[in-house]
């Protein structure tokens, strides 16, 4: 699976950025039970799941923030 952008994530509406969110953490999930069996073939795929969950929640925060400051 490819590297996600953060500029295609910012395309995102709140909804699909969480629900991008969520189906990221659940791969992530899914990794963690693949790597002891030796079932992962890619373990970069680890960290790109990480990256992609962390870009999404840096989105989001600025998000809120320009709302905080919206409203302030």
């Amino acid at each position: 699976m490819p590297q996600v952008k953060a500029k295609e994530l910012r395309e995102l509406n709140d909804d699909q950025l969480a629900r991008r969110l969520d189906e990221a953490r659940e791969a992530l999930f899914n990794l963690r039970f693949q790597l002891p069996s030796g079932a992962l073939e890619r373990t970069s795929e680890l960290a790109i799941r990480r990256r992609e969950i962390a870009r999404i929640l840096t989105i989001a925060r600025e998000r809120e923030r320009a709302k905080e400051q919206a409203d302030g």
